[in-house]
């Protein structure tokens, strides 16, 4: 399984797309409680469950991370890791996806400057002042001491996302012997 992580425009959900166009790697489905959107599919989007169902599988030990985030708990649960799989995380579930020490697990760090991401944010159409917010939030969450040991980390600042994507995809095969 590929484990993506990398502060706001890093390259991390575009990179994904690639592998998964390009190398027919699947996506991991993560679970939530927030309602479906118009256009969404259970079981392709995420895996949609009520409050209670959520609480079940923490009780019963199901996943390996989970927050709430907006009113709404989102979640990765363990039966979702598998090779040729990827998700894409923030760093508190890169820490718990490391933690677990699944061989089958390979994560990645994507590392990109402020400016370069600040940028990217403006050409994706975010508003000047949500890049802004994010860059200075990033600046504490992604502080260089909290970032967990990884297998790899890419400066994606310099790379196409087609470059990162086959760096990725040949390091992870790699580090699996496929």
């Amino acid at each position: 399984m590929i484990v993506l992580s990398g502060a706001s425009a890093s390259g991390k959900t575009e990179a994904a797309k690639m592998l998964m166009a390009k190398y027919g790697i699947q996506k991991a489905i993560t679970t939530t409680t927030r309602p479906m959107r118009i256009n969404e599919v259970d079981g392709r989007d995420y895996f949609f469950v009520s409050k209670e169902k959520f609480d079940q599988l923490i009780k019963e030990d199901k996943f390996v991370e989970y927050t709430h985030y907006n009113g709404n708990y989102y979640g990765s649960t363990k039966d979702q890791i598998a090779n040729d799989r990827v998700v894409v995380i923030d760093l508190e579930g890169l820490k718990s996806y490391s933690r677990l020490n699944d061989k089958r697990i390979v994560t990645f760090y994507l590392s990109t400057c402020e400016e370069i991401r600040y940028k990217r944010m403006l050409e994706r159409g975010d508003k000047e002042e949500d890049a802004k917010r994010r860059i200075e939030n990033d600046r504490k969450v992604f502080d260089h001491n909290q970032i967990p040991d990884v297998d790899y980390k890419i400066d994606s600042e310099n790379r196409s996302i087609e470059e990162v994507a086959d760096l990725v995809y040949q390091l992870y095969t790699k580090h699996l012997g496929l």
